[in-house]
């Protein structure tokens, strides 16, 4: 059929287009893969999500690179291969429905087994005639409006055989639809099965029978392709993202930030570059300009400014597309790690602070010794500091604790020394000494004491501000693995309401420690270890038969390994690292008591008693753990 001149340019610019969607689809769908490799591999809902997508990719890559291929050989090649991926799509569709079904409380019987077994087995058969060369017939090069194979008997059986397999899955797929329970659940799955028609039906090469057709309305035919092609991208991106949530416990809002940005950052700008670079190529052959010189500074400028915007724009699309009614306790959290005061940024503050000191006083040196459970400990220190054995800061401490009143600045040696001391609950407890070196022999005036005075409230604030940080710490860490296994029980619920039905740990992480401590403290016998609600626990139940079936003798090989592992490597010593497994091995293993373990670790029994609680909370964080590890190697051997 000829056309007149702007119908011939829609056509060629509709051709275009398809022929760019369709690498598009194939480079989303490779990305998906890689994505979804990221994922848990261990649900088979995503392990045969990969194998669809490894098809798509198969059939749009082959489709792609034939529509470019010069030589008539290249072209019957891809076209060939590109029914590799077409003949294995129902098998892996059938295994894809199986599992979903699976996924929402039916396990595969034996029908649904051997149904995916079979299908697996013709699509073999049809493989080999492939390769044969009985599948299909001649490649047809010349007929409008794009190269295609002609069919053949055997074209026709297979067809019939994608038909009724691709509707044995859809029915399943309307069975896993059925039994799932909550609004969210049903609408991703209404996702994935809306999403899972694209591969279905947009990967079959409709050409094999309408060739005539599309012969004499071939602009109808690539207006039609890109629009196909164009709602393909978009629907396996909507199936990708209802799988993204199958076997992992990360939020919702995580998933769906990790999704957006990885499209963003590999299917959209690799399909938006190929389009730069196709449209620059294709104009100056279309003006006869040479292009070669103009490809690749498009292309770099297109990666370059898709980046940019990427990474301008995405806490905006992530504050607002993805928080939700959580977007102040999310925007807080943010703010916080982004102000959040490391150990490396502690030091360069208090280095700059003690600079400041030496510069004021023309001092030669400062340091600032902390406090922590084992003693004394050298911190930070600047320009020349001489600390020997013969002046121990001990002795400085002596000082500072036998004056009436809260001395603010005294001699020690050719020093001046500065107890740091932290307010809490209106109570004074000193956390540090400043030192300022060899300046017991002059004389402050008041200028100097006053900008000294505003230094020491300087560190004073900053080390009062990381212990409280430390804290926050230590509850996040005792946190966190209950956290992460709330987020796997609400994973596990989502399509499968029985899986809530197990036993679950303590409500709260407060309770899981007071059984911990509790236990500990009828370790060597007592009503707190004999029945304690930690005998409930998977990990203990799986080791009791190795004790003679003595639950407390279980429960107390537990708390040892728990503590086992609070341990630092190395030799045992007395020293701050080693501080809370000291504590647990002295107090509750040995079973000495309070005030031969706080004189053995030199500290007060206040002191003990705050970190007896961290370590408690360490040895409760552990259990947690070793209890969820637990719960995973039950699910692998499901």
């Amino acid at each position: 059929m000829m056309f007149g001149g702007w119908e011939n340019g829609l056509l060629i610019f509709f051709r275009t287009v398809s022929q760019i969607l369709t690498a598009a689809v194939a480079i989303t769908a490779f990305s998906l893969f890689l994505f979804t490799l990221s994922l848990n591999l261990r649900d088979r809902v995503v392990r045969t999500f990969l194998l669809i997508l490894i098809c798509v990719v198969i059939v749009f890559s082959a489709e792609a690179i034939g529509s470019a291929a010069a030589d008539p050989w290249q072209t019957q090649f891809w076209l060939r291969f590109h029914w590799v991926g077409i003949i294995l799509l129902p098998p892996v569709y059938l295994h894809f429905s199986d599992a979903l079904l699976a996924t929402t409380g039916r396990p595969s019987r034996w029908r649904r087994i051997w149904a995916v077994r079979a299908s697996y087995l013709i699509s073999s058969l049809f493989l080999i005639s492939l390769v044969v060369g009985i599948f299909t017939g001649e490649v047809v090069l010349q007929k409008q409006p794009a190269p295609h194979l002609a069919p053949t008997a055997l074209t026709e059986i297979f067809t019939g055989y994608y038909l009724l397999i691709m509707v044995l899955a859809w029915v399943i797929f309307v069975r896993a639809y059925r039994r799932t329970v909550t609004s969210t659940s049903q609408r991703r799955m209404r996702y994935l099965v809306v999403g899972a028609l694209a591969p279905a039906f947009g990967s079959f090469p409709y050409l094999l029978f309408s060739s005539s057709f599309a012969a004499n309305h071939p602009l109808f035919f690539w207006v039609l392709a890109a629009i196909i092609n164009f709602l393909l991208g978009g629907l396996i991106v909507g199936m990708s993202y209802s799988v993204s949530f199958f076997g992992v416990s990360w939020p919702d809002r995580v998933i769906k930030g990790r999704l957006f940005k990885w499209i963003m950052r590999g299917p959209v700008t690799a399909s938006f570059t190929l389009a730069v670079m196709t449209i620059v190529r294709r104009t100056g052959v279309l003006f006869g300009i040479n292009y070669s010189a103009l490809v690749p500074i498009f292309v770099v400028l297109t990666i370059l400014m898709l980046e940019y915007l990427i990474t301008l724009l995405s806490p905006i699309w992530e504050r607002f597309l993805f928080y939700g009614k959580d977007r102040e306790e999310i925007t807080l959290l943010q703010r916080a790690q982004e102000r959040l005061l490391t150990r490396n940024d502690l030091q360069q503050y208090l280095e700059m602070v003690l600079a400041a000191i030496c510069d004021r006083l023309q001092a030669p040196g400062a340091y600032l010794v902390t406090l922590n459970g084992s003693g004394l400990e050298l911190s930070v220190e600047v320009g020349k500091v001489e600390l020997g054995r013969d002046r121990p800061l001990e002795h400085a401490l002596e000082i500072v604790h036998g004056a009436e009143t809260r001395p603010k600045l005294f001699i020690w040696g050719e020093d001046y020394l500065a107890p740091i001391f932290s307010e809490e609950d209106h109570q004074s407890e000193l956390i540090g000494l400043l030192g300022i070196s060899k300046m017991a022999e002059e004389n402050l005036d008041s200028e100097q004491e006053q900008d000294l005075n505003v230094l020491i409230a300087r560190i004073e604030k900053v080390l009062q501000d990381r212990i409280i940080q430390e804290e926050a710490f230590r509850t996040l860490e005792v946190l966190a693995p209950e956290m992460s296994y709330i987020q796997e029980a609400r994973a596990a619920g989502r399509y499968n309401g029985r899986r809530l039905l197990e036993k679950t740990l303590p409500s709260s992480s407060e309770d899981l420690t007071q059984w911990v401590k509790d236990a500990l403290t009828h370790y060597w016998g007592g009503p707190k270890l004999a029945q304690s609600p930690l005998l409930d626990l998977k990990i203990v139940k799986n080791i009791v038969e190795q004790h003679e079936g003595n639950y407390s003798q279980a429960l107390r090989s537990i708390l040892r390994s728990a503590i086992e592992k609070v341990k630092p490597e190395g030799e045992r010593r007395f020293t701050g690292d080693w501080i809370l497994y000291n504590i647990l091995d002295m107090k509750f293993l040995e079973g000495r008591k309070v005030r031969d373990v706080a004189m053995r670790l030199a500290m007060s029994e206040a002191d003990l008693y705050r970190k007896q609680r961290i370590a408690i909370d360490e040895v409760a964080r552990t259990i947690l753990e070793m209890e969820s590890q637990a719960g995973e190697r039950v699910e692998e051997r499901r």
